[in-house]
């Protein structure tokens, strides 16, 4: 003799039809109107959201489901929400260039100023051979780049003699207005004389 288990208190399954990934051939003697997939817009079950009747808005409705990543030949890489930080700490890498008089680079591949979509940061971790020479110590350790950056004393120095050349090169010596500058300030101081 079968015993029924009595269940305390409310319990409660939607009913929700399944959504096929693949595409299936539709057999002859299935009725358009009993597939799980094509039913009226209007047709709530239990009150859930019930995909669209057109295979179109379903097959869009499915991709929008699935993770944006780089793909499979770069091993499904996911494209990472962009925080201020992060946007800083890529902008610094493109202009990397005129951080430091010492090194050169190679012009990017873009001009563009958009930021890439698929990206990863990763942590460097310097081997025990490296104690001495090449490693930062944990007061030199920042959480971004920008901070590292900042915190440089010699970076700093080059920043503030770069501006301050730069400012010199830019400041008008002596009064600007009488400055002969080319062809058509000349034009325009005999214009001021007669």
């Amino acid at each position: 003799m079968p015993e029924n288990k009595h269940v305390i208190g409310i319990s409660w399954e939607p009913k929700l039809p399944q959504l096929s990934f693949g595409t299936q051939k539709k057999s002859s003697n299935e009725v358009a109107g009993t597939s799980a997939i094509y039913k009226p817009s209007t047709e709530l079950i239990d009150g859930l959201f019930v995909p669209p009747n057109d295979p179109k808005k379903v097959n869009k409705f499915l991709r929008k489901q699935v993770k944006d990543t780089a793909g499979k030949k770069w091993f499904d890489m996911p494209a990472p929400t962009i925080t201020p930080e992060l946007k800083r700490d890529l902008q610094l890498l493109k202009l990397r260039g005129a951080m430091d008089p010492k090194r050169h680079y190679k012009k990017g591949g873009s001009k563009s100023k958009t930021l890439p979509k698929y990206f990863q940061v990763g942590t460097v971790i310097e081997p025990a051979s490296e104690y001495y020479s090449g490693r930062l110590t944990k007061k030199e350790r920042k959480t971004t780049l920008t901070e590292e950056l900042l915190s440089d004393r010699k970076l700093g120095e080059y920043r503030k003699r770069k501006v301050r050349e730069i400012e010199e090169h830019n400041r008008p010596g002596g009064v600007d207005k009488w400055k002969i500058r080319g062809p058509q300030s000349r034009k325009r101081a005999k214009q001021r004389r007669h």
